[in-house]
């Protein structure tokens, strides 16, 4: 299963609901303290249920909500490439679409309430039947579905199967009434829908920039963790772990018998009232067994006790690793790397080869990368469908950065929008725009001037009256003229702001 999106809703900075599109490869840009790593922590929460490396307090409802009693927190994950066959009762295959599963549109909607910020309530949104003659048959026992069945003359070839039951009457309705429709997972006969869908979902992990220096530290230790839950997917270790469990819990079985024999030959009423409970082995967690796995450097120190960079750079290294794993392998569980500022303590360079190995990364099958960043230069080595763009209004403002809001495609743009980020790059982009199309003269118009000395060839000096763009322009493509007081980064800035309006304009 692949997310097509995530809605936030009462859930920190986001007072209304908020839907964010998400692709293959998805890039949150924005200043600080606007929403960022809120929507990568929520699909943490949603996905990980407490165990991954957010925990959900009461701290983290919406404080406008929580003043108006609303306290109720809603994260919602809408999926696509869904599961062909599934089970819903017990043994018995359907799919999503027969039972009335999906969407509207063909999508799988699940929706988590978490009440107080406690315990989560879990919810599918479909379009389904709401017809009073057919309603709520997902909660309907069998009995009740056959009687359903016998009182409106309904035949069914097969009735010890519900969910043949439930096709059979929704099949012999004049009209089903198909409407957005809630239904509570907990409410169903059996939750094996729930236990079903979730093997199917992606498996999510979360890397944040600001790890505490911990044995544990997750920032090190999550890519080895991931690589383990990734190995035990493998079909066939599935089935070997499932022989070993099985001889396992034969023995243990044998063992408890042979005691409980004994236990009957001294005491027959206490051995009459025990019961081996033995667990079953698809109850198991072969995780945990590999839980303290990690990566050493030299002389056995723990990478987590190194420094910020060379964590990093482990992280880095994972990165390309499984970019080239993933693109020359198939049938490979579905992964979502979610990433925080990945430009944390690096260098340029290594700025640039660990955007490279995400976007590789992304672009492999079942992969999907979600990141946040502050850095130009990683923004600059993606496409503008890559990158969503948070702006104000209370950080409930997100937008696909189309090819921008100038008449031209410009990542400097984006930069300038999300970061403030006003370079010489920029500037010489937008001047050398307005002097291609022709315009300078009209840009100069009404403008205040100021003198600037200007160095000839000779090394003789000319006072001139420019416009400030121009002063700035000069000077950054004749350092050598020493004669003139250098511009500020606050007149760089306005500079670029002055051009983009007459751009826009």
């Amino acid at each position: 299963m692949k997310i097509k999106s995530v809605s936030v809703n009462r859930f920190r900075g986001y007072e209304n609901p908020v839907r964010v599109e998400i692709d293959n490869l998805c890039a949150l840009v924005g200043r600080n303290d606007i929403g960022k790593s809120t929507l990568l922590e929520a699909l943490d929460i949603f996905f990980n249920e407490g165990k991954g490396c957010v925990k959900l307090d009461k701290d983290d409802i919406n404080k406008k909500c929580l003043a108006n009693e609303d306290d109720c927190i809603e994260i919602e994950v809408e999926f696509t490439n869904l599961p062909q066959r599934i089970l819903i009762d017990a043994t018995n295959e359907t799919t999503l679409a027969d039972e009335y599963l999906l969407s509207a549109e063909g999508t799988l909607r699940i929706l988590k309430r978490y009440p107080g910020a406690g315990k989560e309530k879990v919810f599918i949104k479909a379009s389904h039947p709401v017809n009073p003659e057919c309603k709520d048959l997902l909660l309907k026992k069998i009995l009740d579905l056959r009687k359903i069945l016998e009182d409106q003359g309904l035949e069914c070839p097969d009735k010890t199967k519900s969910a043949e039951l439930r096709k059979a009457i929704w099949k012999g309705q004049a009209d089903l009434q198909l409407e957005d429709y809630e239904i509570e997972i907990a409410k169903l006969d059996s939750k094996n829908i729930w236990e079903q869908l979730k093997t199917y979902m992606p498996l999510y992990t979360l890397f944040q920039s600001d790890r505490k220096n911990a044995d544990s530290d997750d920032e090190v230790q999550d890519p080895m963790k991931i690589a383990v839950k990734e190995i035990l997917e493998d079909t066939t270790i599935q089935e070997n772990l499932k022989g070993i469990a099985e001889t396992v819990k034969a023995r243990l079985e044998a063992v408890a018998n042979r005691t409980l024999t004994k236990l009957h030959e001294l005491n027959p009423a206490i051995a009459k009232s025990l019961d081996p409970q033995i667990p079953d082995a698809t109850s198991l967690k072969w995780a945990d067994v590999f839980k303290s796995v990690s990566i050493s450097g030299d002389d056995d120190i723990p990478i987590n006790k190194r420094g910020s960079g060379v964590k990093r750079l482990v992280l880095i290294s994972f990165f390309r690793a499984e970019a080239e794993r993933r693109q020359s392998e198939s049938n490979l569980p579905s992964v979502v790397y979610a990433i925080e500022e990945p430009e944390t303590s690096q260098h340029p360079d290594h700025q640039r080869g660990l955007t490279d190995a995400l976007i590789a990364l992304s672009e492999a099958e079942n992969t999907q990368v979600f990141l946040t960043t502050h850095s130009p230069e990683i923004v600059k080595r993606l496409k503008f469908e890559n990158i969503l763009l948070l702006t104000g209004e209370a950080a409930n403002r997100i937008s696909k950065v189309q090819q921008s809001e100038l008449p031209y495609p410009s990542l400097n743009e984006v930069n300038f929008s999300a970061f403030g980020e006003a370079t010489y790059e920029y500037h010489n982009e937008l001047y050398g725009h307005i002097e291609a199309e022709g315009r300078l003269e009209e840009y100069r118009n009404g403008k205040p001037l100021r003198a600037y000395i200007q160095l000839r060839k000779d090394s003789s000096t000319e006072q001139r009256q420019i416009v400030l763009t121009e002063y700035i322009r000069h000077q950054i493509h004749h350092p050598e003229n020493s004669h003139n007081v250098r511009f500020t980064a606050r007149e760089l800035a306005d500079s670029i702001q002055a051009m983009r309006n007459f751009i826009q304009a």
